[in-house]
């Protein structure tokens, strides 16, 4: 619903939109945070703090809003993409790593890591370290830049895989049915992985996890498009989407 408003811009338009709010909206988000960083309003929640606040995820949905403008039938737009990935992963990441050495930090695998803690432990909201920090859900524009390059990079391999094998579309139709209800899927795994805290049996660091649901949600997508053409979620999303249509 954020980004409805700009669904007639150009790909020009919102890769400028979306490399604007990686700059500005984790700025925001940090001060936000250290003014009331124990505000449990449920808005406040929703679009600043956890995991997955709205106002630093908002830069991913303009970005991949882009790319979908993008003409991506032909090889070289394949190997254009990829190359941009590469780019700002090396922007993201790189820039993260070289940060935290001159500044001495012993932390430096939050460059691409969370093992060493991204967050303030003394906090209870979601605040990091610090703004050079490129740690999965640190929110910082080193993070976004980097997370959006290796989308991209893994987005342009998986194109160019089909371009150079064709009949490799049958094998991995499964991950293609999974990509091609991709929100379905994460609110899967995020519903599943709920469940099995819940019940006291998720293990974060098992393989027999990370293979139960690759497995599950792989099937069910596979399963669900012999008889839909869209995932549910996608549905539902596009029917708040058609709102937008009466947007002027």
């Amino acid at each position: 619903m954020l980004v409805l408003p700009l669904h007639r811009l150009s790909a020009y338009q919102l890769g400028l939109i979306a490399a604007a709010t990686a700059l500005v909206l984790p700025q925001v988000r940090s001060s936000l945070l250290s003014v009331a960083p124990n505000l449990l309003d449920p808005v406040f929640n929703l679009m600043v703090n956890g995991y997955y606040p709205a106002v630093t995820w908002v830069p991913f949905l303009i970005a991949g809003m882009a790319i979908a403008r993008l003409n991506l039938n032909t090889l070289a737009a394949h190997w254009r993409l990829g190359l941009a990935g590469v780019a700002l992963a090396v922007l993201g990441h790189g820039g993260s790593l070289l940060a935290l050495s001159s500044r001495a930090l012993t932390e430096t695998s939050l460059w691409w890591s969370d093992v060493d803690g991204a967050f303030e432990p003394s906090k209870s909201s979601f605040i990091v370290k610090s703004s050079w920090i490129a740690a999965p859900h640190s929110e910082t524009t080193l993070s976004i830049v980097g997370s959006t390059g290796c989308a991209m990079i893994i987005l342009a391999a998986c194109m160019l895989a089909v371009d150079a094998l064709p009949r490799l579309r049958k094998l991995v139709w499964p991950i293609i049915a999974v990509g091609s209800m991709s929100l379905t899927a994460y609110v899967l795994h995020i519903a599943g992985i709920a469940y099995l805290m819940k019940i006291n049996i998720f293990k974060d660091e098992s393989l027999s996890t990370l293979f139960g649901f690759v497995v599950v949600i792989s099937t069910f997508a596979v399963l669900w498009l012999r008889i839909f053409q869209r995932g549910p979620m996608e549905v539902l999303m596009g029917r708040v989407a058609d709102l937008a249509r009466h947007i002027r």
